[in-house]
């Protein structure tokens, strides 16, 4: 079969913006990624252990096409400099190992952030469709179909309904996910063209370039929790990270993600000076009405103007729970909702809730606590306590 990687542009844009930051900022920082399946898997990851490798041999003789740095370049915020490194930037092989541990796949990178920083999105959705081409991909499809024709048919009813002072706007985050590039493609093409009013764009670049789409995406929890290994105090290490992207994008991707060491953490170090500089903040873990009405709470005190800001919503959305999420906050403040696996593997099958996490940089242990418990992931238990302690973040 043809291999499952087409391109090196279809990842999350969100790969090549916080590549770029740390490209300028910290090139010199070495990271290690680790891959980790959260829920149970039909038939052992390990059994593909072989294909996977054979999928990253050829990822690692791939190299990004001249019309594809173009595009790159035609992007205001992607600065030249950058896309002169990635017409010869080319996977190492030797950063990344898989291997087998009775029933559970183990996959680790390792090596400089700016070298390895990029194999996640692509392991991610390699193992996904080796895994599902082991079921019925007929009748997968044929059940995606009918439930795509349910959520079109449920965005041009919900249009019907009254609206708002802000619009209902929705994009795909699905690849990391996805059920197969095929569907990916046909989800895409067919609320691009069936619901433009609503449909606003994708996260996966390829499929932007494809069909002439906006490529949706800011930063990801590894940027963020980068900055707890580049030297500065750790209290200090949102703000120093927001403060960076600041002055590497003057204005544009102003989206900030808050869920780090929690919400009550980040609006604590979110003060008037970023309040006003970032257009919004992204949602990824712990109840998100309770999430908006705090943003909306501090922006108040803040004396910003909710209308002026965004939220977006992006935690294991499906289209009833952003219509409920829009019609909560949608007189207050401008939404945007990113949906996932809920677009792209709705096929009858259930989805596997894989990530593969940035675990150490420059040789120190990173994390995440996130204001779900099931999220956070750290194997330094030492360094996790005090993290929570520097915080006063909950066990």
């Amino acid at each position: 079969m043809a291999p499952i990687v087409r391109s090196l542009l279809e990842t999350d844009l969100y790969k090549f913006t916080m590549w770029q930051a740390l490209l300028h900022s910290h090139p010199n920082s070495h990271t290690e990624y680790e891959f980790v399946c959260r829920n149970s898997p039909v038939f052992p990851l390990a059994e593909l252990k072989d294909a996977v490798e054979r999928e990253l041999d050829h990822l690692c003789s791939m190299a990004f096409a001249e019309d594809e740095l173009d595009y790159l370049r035609s992007l205001r915020y992607i600065k030249s400099d950058f896309v002169d490194f990635l017409t010869v930037f080319r996977f190492q092989r030797k950063f990344i190992r898989v291997s087998a541990e009775g029933d559970t796949l183990r996959i680790h990178a390792a090596g400089p952030q700016v070298h390895v920083m990029a194999f996640e999105i692509f392991v991610l959705y390699i193992v996904n469709e080796l895994y599902f081409r082991r079921f019925d991909g007929a009748a997968a499809l044929a059940e995606g179909r009918a439930r795509l024709d349910d959520k079109i048919a449920a965005l041009r009813a919900f249009g019907q309904q009254p609206a708002l002072r802000h619009p209902f706007e929705f994009s795909d985050f699905g690849v990391r996910r996805r059920f197969s590039a095929a569907w990916h493609e046909e989800v895409v093409f067919r609320l691009a063209q069936e619901v433009p009013q609503y449909f606003k764009g994708t996260s996966n670049v390829y499929l932007a370039k494809r069909f002439g789409l906006v490529p949706i995406g800011t930063m990801a929890h590894e940027y963020m929790q980068s900055f707890q290994a580049f030297g500065v105090r750790l209290r200090d290490f949102q703000k120093a990270a927001l403060e960076a992207w600041v002055q590497e994008y003057r204005g544009d991707l102003g989206v900030a993600l808050t869920d780090v060491v929690g919400m009550d953490a980040f609006l604590d170090d979110f003060d008037l000076y970023f309040a006003k500089l970032f257009d919004g903040l992204r949602h990824d873990s712990g109840d998100p009405v309770v999430w908006g009405e705090k943003a909306l709470a501090h922006y108040a005190a803040l004396r910003i103007d909710g209308n002026t800001k965004r939220l977006v919503f992006s935690d294991g959305l499906d289209l009833e729970r952003a219509f409920a999420l829009y019609r909560h906050f949608a007189g207050r403040i401008m939404t945007g909702f990113g949906i996932g696996t809920n677009l792209t593997n709705d096929v009858g099958l259930t989805p596997l809730n894989i990530v593969m996490k940035l675990v150490a940089c420059n040789g120190q242990s990173v994390a995440k606590l996130s204001d779900s418990p099931g999220k956070t992931l750290c194997k330094d238990e030492t360094f996790l306590a005090y993290l929570r302690q520097v915080f006063k973040h909950p066990a």
